[in-house]
């Protein structure tokens, strides 16, 4: 099974983002993946604009906790995801997936939600590529 991480500084705010696009599109296309988030230094609780940004495109995020992502999460993952962390603070040393770095350039929640979305569908068209040959 496929395994993808996203992970910011907070998880509160762009991971938590690609995690619930990811789930989304997951759903939709039927696929077997596993998604896992987390933040370098988590924040207390997701921020409010991301909630209600992600509301817009009926999705509720509304009970979800930020936590810290770890080497256990990730070492058995396939790609690895992070906007505006390093890899190089939670990757274990034998992990051998592939490593994205998603620099937004967007700076407005919403723009940013709307970037996020489109490099999820990216992803998984790519996934969705990669097992059909």
């Amino acid at each position: 099974m496929t395994k993808i991480a996203f992970a910011c500084v907070g998880n509160a705010g762009r991971s938590q983002m690609a995690t619930a696009f990811a789930e989304r599109e997951r759903d939709r296309r039927g696929f077997q993946i596993d998604i896992v988030t987390g933040g370098t230094d988590p924040a207390e609780s997701v921020h409010d604009e991301v909630i209600e940004a992600l509301q817009e495109t009926g999705i509720d995020i509304s009970d979800r906790t930020p936590r810290r992502i770890t080497a256990e999460d990730v070492v058995d993952a396939d790609y690895i995801v992070t906007m505006g962390c390093s890899v190089d603070q939670f990757r274990p040393d034998e992990w051998d997936g592939e490593h994205r770095v998603w620099s937004l350039d967007a700076v407005e929640t919403r723009e940013q939600r709307d970037e996020i979305e489109r490099r999820v569908a990216e992803l998984f068209d790519e996934i969705e590529n990669r097992d059909a040959t």
